[in-house]
């Protein structure tokens, strides 16, 4: 039976209202629910006329062990929540290969880590299923549709946050020229596991491993001019199949796009203030409300998730005499959070920046610092820890 239910208004006093009931929305629901607080999940309607998703993202070891222990891991799911000849909803990526305008290379391999896996790409779908299915079950949670009263309120509305606008916290954004172009592609070979990315004339596409190891599909996430990226959008699906192709040099043999593509503009963005206090309690930012950034790391969804755990950490290690929506509690979170959340804007930035240039000087610098790198192996190892969200 579920314990979650939804409410359209409530005189009950509730420990903590999410605003918005995305992945980040939901983990740190079901996080705090864990701790015996009362939450109200606010929903937010999907968009009118939204298509399928066609995203996937790219989570590291931190924020699986972060799914893991919340049952929301779609790998994790019981035979009864999933179809049985549907293909796995996970693919462990053994290893990332990185392409420059010519000869730059730079290779990262699981086994050089000892790892297990750089990282999980997981269809966005499938991991929706499964938090819905484990806020469902959990107690503790009230899914709401209007806000109700609480001590703290935690804003997971997305970068376009109303409620952070109502609170007056500025946003700083800085709008990329580029827009992200995704969709889902057949390959003619296997993909192998291996997840590839191309840093070429300025643009930046990446070919993300699915349905399993074994599998030839693909996730696109294609950064380009966003009139070229809106040209993509209304081209025939053969068009957009042979230029991707071709832009990956035929890696992977001829392409097929399995349904439409989508775009979407990209920039920097950061909230000035990650805390406020109001006459109804705390207020705390998470997720794309507090940041959001270029997806040329794959980092999104792992920060946000990141600031879930975080929060929740605090919350529960509060002094006894302290309530939740505690101005000097919260401080703890936004400092915690903010260091680490701008030195991988400022990465992702910088990376930008570097590779839209189109001054020979500068490629060949570039490329010559790519197989470099590939060259240092602790450099090397560092920067797979860190994408890895493991210790340095």
């Amino acid at each position: 039976m579920s314990h979650s239910h939804a409410r359209t208004g409530s005189h009950r006093r509730y420990d903590v209202l999410v605003r918005g009931a995305g992945i980040v929305g939901q983990t740190l629901a079901l996080l705090l629910a864990r701790d015996r607080l009362k939450v109200a999940l606010l929903q937010t309607p999907r968009p009118a006329g939204a298509g399928p998703d066609v995203r996937a993202y790219a989570i590291n070891a931190a924020a699986r062990e972060l799914l893991r222990t919340v049952r929301a891991w779609p790998e994790d799911a019981s035979p009864a929540t999933t179809a049985g000849d549907a293909p796995p909803p996970v693919t462990p990526v053994s290893a990332m290969a990185v392409h420059g305008d010519t000869d730059g290379q730079l290779h990262f391999a699981a086994s050089e880590q000892g790892a297990e896996a750089l990282t999980w790409i997981v269809d966005v779908p499938a991991l929706e299923q499964r938090l819905a299915h484990a806020v469902h079950f959990q107690g503790g949670i009230d899914l709401v549709t209007e806000a109700v009263p609480a001590a703290l309120t935690v804003v997971c509305e997305g970068r376009r946050s109303v409620t952070r606008t109502e609170l007056g916290i500025e946003f700083d954004t800085r709008p990329y020229p580029h827009k992200a172009l995704a969709a889902r592609l057949r390959c003619e070979q296997a993909h192998g596991g291996v997840a590839r990315q191309w840093f070429s004339q300025g643009e930046i596409l990446a070919l993300l491993p699915l349905e399993g190891a074994q599998g030839n599909s693909v996730a696109l996430v294609w950064s380009l001019e966003a009139a070229q990226a809106d040209a993509w959008l209304t081209a025939t699906p053969e068009a957009l199949a042979q230029a991707v192709q071709a832009r990956c040099g035929n890696a992977l043999g001829a392409m097929q796009l399995q349904g439409p593509a989508q775009a979407w503009p990209l920039e920097l963005a950061r909230a000035r203030r990650w805390i406020a206090t109001t006459d109804r309690g705390g207020v705390a930012l998470a997720g794309d409300a507090a940041h959001a950034m270029h997806p040329l790391a794959g980092q999104g969804l792992n920060v946000g998730l990141a600031d879930a755990a975080e929060l929740a950490r605090v919350l529960h290690g509060r002094e006894y005499w302290r309530t939740l929506g505690d101005p000097r509690l919260l401080r703890r979170y936004e400092r915690a959070r903010q260091a680490e959340v701008n030195a991988m804007g400022w990465l992702t930035d910088g990376l930008f920046d570097l590779f839209a240039q189109s001054d020979g000087r500068v490629q060949a610098l570039r490329n010559w610092g790519l197989s470099r790198v590939d060259r240092l192996v602790p450099l090397k190892h560092w920067l797979a820890r860190r994408a890895m969200g493991l210790p340095h």
